[in-house]
């Protein structure tokens, strides 16, 4: 059978601008992809498995080109398509499921209007055929009310359901090959469960192959049929997922395995005995609203100087909400927040410049909270400046220890932040945060995006600054695993209440409420059936 994919001697360049030299991205990439088959490709931040995905599209991000080998789609050299060829094969025969759904739909306009776009643009039917096949891809990917869903706007809907339509909106005109770029890196543990099931299901419908790229073996072991890892823009080890899985042969690839493993271990006893330490930070009961809902209701929570406290749930849990109010950046609508017995404003435009610099917050998405004009020197220098903390000697050299602390080289100062990968924004990021010299620096999501081996990098980053500098942290997170390997106390929300807390050890190895329980059966094992058996597991807890 004739592969429907075939790479050969794939090499990718960035462009040359003002003089600079190329920097190789691919380095002779060679697979096929038989007709129906996944391929898992895998591989840390930087890797070129993101590259790899895109030029199954015959694309590259701006600023690269493809400088050298063949990418056949069937037939078809897809590089020597005119453009006007090219577009008419994307989404007709090849589809694209991005990592973020939110950005591959318009919030103006309706969403079964953009799922059916695909089909009307290509011809492919007309509009009341291709609503009612949109309707049936719904059923396929297991959303709820399929015969309506398609009326609501982008922002109505769940993570998890936009996920679900952005494959609905690749599946709408039944291309034979679909490319997910890290789909399910963002979902919370318990709305993957449902959102892999419902790739897998819909692409043995279709019948169609897939790339699925993702820094998760967990993940890619319960979806491919082969996994090709890659590292450092080259492909280092692909076979049979179950025989890599058994029997990894390349350091990278065992390096990805341990990895994994480690994430389970780490929902095992962790040994570690919580210390009693006075209160730093007190929240009193605090309800709030997101929107027109209730987010927290009468939420209790204390955290001690240079303590580490995780807050864990579902996407909807409140933990993110819980954040910002102790924050100041969501006014609540009753309670009280406490900073050394002290009652704080409520929002931060009430509290005062050396309020703000005692509590600090890291969010989840770098990309954003980076300027990509200023250099990585000025960005560390601005909380230096506003909130007047001395320097002893040239504040470049404050600049070296701060990057020092989060493990980044000193002349990282004179980059952007468009030229670091994304555990280096992180760190950054975190760094921005530690200038400010706080006492508490809240961290909300701030490793969900980051692959299993930079996710273990910022943990032990955490845990190390913890010790070195007393400062304590409220980490916020949906990865149980990730919780357990770094908190002293993990904090269950769900419906924006807390409904279990207690030392990590505890937690981790005798939780008592059954939520907590099907979060921890949630968490990915990198081995084939994990899938099916977490979706048992959840029927019956």
């Amino acid at each position: 059978m004739s592969p429907i994919l075939s790479m050969r001697s794939l090499t990718v360049h960035t462009d040359s601008l003002d003089g600079s030299v190329p920097k190789q991205i691919l380095h002779g990439v060679d697979f096929d992809l038989a007709p129906g088959e996944i391929l898992g490709v895998i591989g840390e931040s930087g890797s070129g498995k993101s590259t790899v995905g895109l030029a199954g599209l015959g694309y590259t991000r701006p600023g690269m080109h493809i400088s050298g080998g063949s990418i056949r789609f069937r037939d078809t050299d897809l590089l020597g398509l005119r453009p006007e060829a090219l577009r008419r094969l994307r989404g007709a025969e090849i589809a694209y499921v991005p990592q973020s759904a939110a950005a591959a739909f318009n919030p103006n306009l309706r969403i079964g209007d953009q799922v059916v776009e695909v089909q009307r643009v290509h011809r492919l039917a007309d509009a009341g055929s291709a609503r009612l096949a949109a309707m049936e891809t719904y059923r396929e990917l297991g959303l709820p009310q399929p015969e309506t869903i398609g009326r609501r706007y982008p922002h109505a809907v769940s993570g998890g359901q936009l996920q679900r339509l952005a494959a609905a909106m690749a599946f709408a005109a039944g291309p034979k090959l679909v490319v997910f770029d890290e789909p399910t890196t963002a979902l919370d543990v318990t709305t993957q469960i449902g959102v892999l099931r419902a790739f897998r299901d819909v692409l043995r419908a279709h019948r169609a192959a897939a790339l699925y790229i993702s820094h998760d073996l967990a993940v890619v072991a319960q979806l491919a049929d082969r996994v090709m890892v890659m590292d450092k823009g080259s492909v280092v080890e692909i076979g049979p997922a179950e025989e890599l899985l058994s029997s990894p042969r390349h350091p990278t690839t065992r390096a990805l395995l341990d990895s994994a493993a480690g994430q389970q271990g780490s929902l095992a006893s962790t040994g570690r005995v919580a210390e009693v330490r006075a209160p730093l930070l007190q929240i009193r009961r605090v309800s709030a609203t997101y929107g027109s809902l209730l987010a927290l209701r009468d939420v209790d929570l204390e955290l001690g100087k240079g303590e580490i406290v995780a807050v864990v749930g579902e996407s909807g849990s409140g933990k993110s909400t819980l954040s910002k109010v102790a924050a100041g950046l969501v006014r609540p609508l009753t309670g009280d927040i406490m900073l050394h017995g002290r009652r704080l404003a409520e929002t931060i435009a009430g509290r005062s410049r050396d309020d703000l610099r005692r509590i600090q917050i890291v969010f989840q998405s770098a990309d954003t909270a980076l300027n990509p004009r200023q250099r990585v020197g000025d960005i560390l220098k601005r909380p230096l400046d506003f909130y007047g903390i001395p320097t002893a000697g040239l504040p470049e050299s404050r600049i070296a220890e701060l990057l020092s602390l989060v493990s980044l080289p000193a002349d990282l100062a004179l980059r952007r932040s468009p030229e670091l990968s994304g555990g280096q924004k992180q760190r950054l990021n975190l760094a921005r945060a530690l200038a400010a010299q706080p006492e508490l620096v809240i961290c909300d999501e701030v490793t969900s995006a980051l692959d299993v081996v930079t996710r273990g990098e910022i943990v032990a980053m955490l845990r190390d600054l913890r010790d070195r500098c007393g400062t304590a942290f409220l980490f916020i997170t949906h990865d149980l695993a990730t919780a357990g390997s770094l908190a002293d106390r993990i904090v269950v929300m769900k419906d924006g209440a807390i409904v279990e807390v207690g030392p990590s050890d505890s937690i981790m190895s005798q939780p008592t409420e059954p939520y907590t329980k099907r979060l921890l059966a949630s968490v990915p094992a990198a081995r084939r059936g994990w899938l099916d058996e977490a979706l048992a597991s959840m029927a019956t807890v």
